[in-house]
């Protein structure tokens, strides 16, 4: 498989996720993919190198794994080890159980990122992966392979049409009524459809997340 064919295989899945309220650009998910891949789509699809650790199967990841080698960068030295990683039944069920992961409060500078370039440099310092070249990496594969482009599809696929600003804004006051939110600054922008494309991500998540 070729890098562009690599990428043109994700794309619809990794856009498909971000649409849904993904916190990660398109371009630094593609990017990461490759990097913990090497360009392989294995039959476990983990494209992003997540472990089994003490997480519960949940909608997403059924508790299956697959035991393989890996290294990880300690105490400056590179050391070479196995592990667990979770193995998923599709690409689109390892993007959605990985979006739960940034859900945690430690990835919180990955959520609230405004550029690629910015995500990349707090995925590392949120600990995603101990290579202190990390960022780095991903920043090159996106200038590399254009990665960026697939952001520009997300964002013209964000469009939304008048009934989707009338679903968000009584989306947005549920969230006030019930207090999930505090900040009416959110009904005010819904209202003026002024909101960004990381705040209607972040707004699709929580609506998601918190069901009337």
């Amino acid at each position: 498989m070729t890098r562009d064919q690599f990428f043109a295989t994700l794309a619809p899945h990794a856009i498909r996720a971000r649409l849904e309220g993904s916190p990660l650009f398109v371009s630094v998910r593609l990017a990461q993919n490759l990097l913990e891949t090497g360009g392989v789509i294995h039959p476990w699809n983990n494209l992003g190198g997540i472990k089994v650790g003490s997480g519960k199967p949940n909608e997403w990841w059924d508790g299956s794994s697959v035991k393989k080698g890996t290294w990880e960068v300690i105490n400056g030295q590179r050391v070479d080890t196995t592990a667990n990683f979770r193995a998923y039944k599709s690409v689109y069920h390892f993007y959605k159980d990985q979006d739960l992961l940034f859900q945690l409060s430690r990835y919180a500078r990955v959520r609230t990122s405004k550029t690629p370039e910015e995500q990349c440099v707090a995925l590392q310092l949120c600990g995603y992966a101990t290579d202190p070249a990390y960022s780095s990496k991903l920043v090159g594969i996106i200038k590399t392979y254009g990665l960026k482009q697939y952001d520009k599809e997300a964002d013209n696929q964000m469009q939304l049409s008048n009934y989707q600003w009338q679903r968000i804004e009584i989306g947005v006051k549920s969230l006030l009524d019930r207090k999930i939110i505090s900040d009416t600054a959110w009904l005010e922008k819904a209202q003026k459809r002024t909101l960004t494309r990381d705040e209607l991500a972040w707004l699709t998540f929580e609506l998601v997340a918190n069901p009337r």
